[in-house]
């Protein structure tokens, strides 16, 4: 397995894998140190609560999410962003068909099968 990307990604030319229902994600860029992900949900898709030791910054692309982190839920949409400390319970609920742009550090090996 690679320990780094490609330094372009072409979204036509990446798989897309399928981690839960109504859910797709691309892995895009990555090293040891950083990763960034496109996740698509469909309308009504559920992000499960989940933690990691990973620290997470995201971006919405597009769509709508109710998104709960820790004890806090806001409805957030496109443009906004939210950040996830390590082991912090997390997950989100979509409401309008949409992208968020995951970047992780450290890399996601279980993402990646290392």
């Amino acid at each position: 397995m690679a320990t780094r990307s490609e330094t372009f990604q072409f979204e036509e030319k990446m798989a897309w894998e399928n981690p839960g229902p109504g859910i797709k994600r691309q892995i895009m860029a990555y090293d040891g140190q950083l990763m960034m992900v496109k996740v698509h949900f469909e309308k009504g898709a559920v992000g499960t609560m989940h933690a990691h030791y990973h620290s997470q910054a995201t971006y919405v692309a597009s769509g709508r999410f109710e998104l709960k982190i820790g004890d806090k839920t806001e409805v957030i949409g496109p443009g906004d962003g939210y950040y996830v400390a390590p082991d912090e319970l997390h997950g989100c609920v979509c409401l309008e068909e949409g992208v968020l742009i995951d970047t992780f550090s450290p890399v996601r090996a279980d993402f990646l099968g290392i």
